[in-house]
């Protein structure tokens, strides 16, 4: 299979993705105080919002890259 083809099809599922599920969360460990020895550390949830301008200008270049595969 043609490498632009490969990544033609690597974008669209990308960009489908990021338009379905419009962003992810997760969680990280972060030293929230730390005096000598001791330390604490709190779990904290971060979101990742997806943009949906990014999401389809990602989308449309794999379309054009697999329209690229297809006609080399």
């Amino acid at each position: 299979m043609k490498s632009s083809l490969m990544i033609g099809i690597i974008l669209i599922a990308l960009g489908t993705a990021g338009l379905v599920f419009k962003g992810f969360s997760y969680e990280s460990k972060e030293t929230v105080a730390k005096i000598g020895s001791l330390e604490a550390s709190a779990e904290i949830t971060k979101d990742v919002e997806i943009s949906q301008a990014l999401s389809i200008i990602v989308l449309v270049a794999g379309v054009a890259m697999v329209l690229v595969g297809l006609k080399k």
